[in-house]
């Protein structure tokens, strides 16, 4: 076995001893669970585009309906920061595994529960409500899923391909995207009335399969190495989520401003333009949910490329590459899009996807490496969840405001656009170099 260790500051991490079968079972905890959260959430995006306005709120004009219904995939990530704050602390209390059968076990129901509520016209207010409730529980769940999917792989190993091995995640969660997508898919090309009625609610009951699956693998697995190395020399602290905004606060911000940006421009594609496609330029729905299978499937492919470049060079330039193309790639975007080509469509949301997919990627390992472990659950969490919920959850509603309030333009969402992707570029410029720091010690 090399003796060769890596630098992490003023200190040698030597490269841990892997375990085929173990790791296998490790990172497909990870990737597995992460596409359950991704595919519960990504279905339900689907159906606030495409459905819910007219299942759970009918009594609104079309326009406003579908605010209801964007509003309704906003409530979601509210409660995000709430997971966070509480499962956070419990990750970084009792450990990383326990909250990894949690959150999944709330998502999954909180979905398959989905597929089951009445509709307005059966219930009156009733549905929305319980729609808004279910919504609230996937949040609360999400609000430590991916952070901990992340940590569960990174913490298992060393530096040397930490950032490909972070990734991970992030392929999961597009590819329980592409999955939700294309149950949507197949569902809508049933007959329009069988679909409102019933074929819609297949989709959210298969969940219940995934979230067996991930079980399966979560519960096979032990906890991280990293964590048994803390717990062995130390004992948690009492409110981890205290200590971090402590001690690390300039941690924090830079995650914060960093990560909302990037998910809200990832939520714009993914549910504002696939409504805008449908509900606005009247093109078929097939088309939009065509464009993002193929967005997803570029995604799928070059997360992890994008993982083992940041391993190369680099956390900050991969990150500092993904958002300038979106910057730059804004304005053309809704031109492609508005030209209502098929080819131009599709192609114009996968080169989005690839700008979004770097920031993914190196974002899993940057943002593990800026806390120490007794706190790295917290902190991560609470800097991811709480932009998601001021940031990314309100951004397809923000944006079918300003086209209404527009008479139907779109550059002020493509400023929009610009605006959070130079925001997180700049917070990346505050963030130290971290592909070399140890996760079994302290941050320098």
């Amino acid at each position: 076995m090399s003796l060769r260790g890596h630098r992490a500051g003023n200190v040698i991490e030597a490269p841990a001893p892997r375990d085929g079968a173990r790791w296998g079972r490790v990172e497909a905890a990870g990737v597995v669970g992460t596409v359950v959260e991704s595919y519960d959430f990504a279905l339900f995006g689907l159906g606030a585009a495409l459905l819910f306005g007219d299942l759970f709120f009918p009594a609104a004009s079309p326009g406003t309906g579908l605010l209801a219904s964007l509003a309704t995939f906003a409530v979601g990530f509210f409660v995000r920061p709430l997971g966070a704050f509480v499962l956070g602390n419990l990750g970084d209390r009792v450990g990383r595994a326990p909250m990894m059968v949690l959150t999944l076990v709330l998502m999954g129901l909180a979905t398959v529960c989905i597929g089951l509520l009445p509709t307005y016209e059966s219930a009156g207010l009733l549905a929305p409500a319980l729609l808004v409730f279910l919504r609230l529980v996937q949040g609360f769940g999400a609000g430590a899923e991916y952070v901990g999917a992340i940590l569960v792989v990174a913490e298992s190993g060393g530096a040397r391909s930490r950032g490909l091995r972070a990734s991970l995640p992030g392929t999961g969660f597009f590819v329980g995207v592409l999955l939700a997508t294309l149950a949507f898919t197949l569902v809508s090309l049933m007959p329009a009335a069988e679909f409102a009625a019933w074929g819609w609610r297949l989709p959210f009951l298969a969940s219940v399969v995934t979230v067996l699956v991930g079980l399966y693998f979560r519960l096979s697995i032990g906890e991280t190495q990293a964590y048994r190395e803390f717990r062995a020399a130390d004992r948690p602290p009492r409110f981890p989520i205290w200590e971090v905004l402590r001690r690390r606060p300039r941690s924090v911000l830079v995650a914060t401003f960093a990560n909302g940006p990037m998910v809200a421009l990832y939520y714009l594609v993914q549910v504002f333009v696939l409504s805008y496609l449908t509900q606005v330029l009247k093109m078929p729905s097939a088309l939009g949910l065509t464009a993002n299978i193929v967005a997803t499937v570029v995604a799928i492919v070059t997360v992890p490329l994008f993982g083992a470049l940041s391993d190369r060079v680099g956390r900050r330039p991969v990150w500092f590459g993904g958002s300038a193309l979106l910057v730059v790639f804004a304005f053309p975007l809704f031109g492609l899009v508005q030209t209502r080509e098929p080819v131009l469509v599709v192609g114009a949301l996968a080169l989005v996807a690839a700008g979004v997919a770097a920031m993914v990627a190196a974002q899993s390992a940057l943002f593990a490496e800026l806390f120490e472990t007794r706190y790295r659950f917290s902190g991560f969490a609470l800097a991811r969840e709480s932009s998601a919920a001021l940031i990314a959850g309100p951004a397809p509603f923000v944006a079918a405001a300003l086209l209404q309030r527009s008479g139907g333009a779109t550059w002020p969402i493509a400023v929009m656009v610009v605006v959070l992707g130079a925001v997180g570029f700049a917070a990346i410029l505050f963030a130290p170099e971290t592909r070399h720091v140890s996760l079994t010690r302290p941050a320098g």
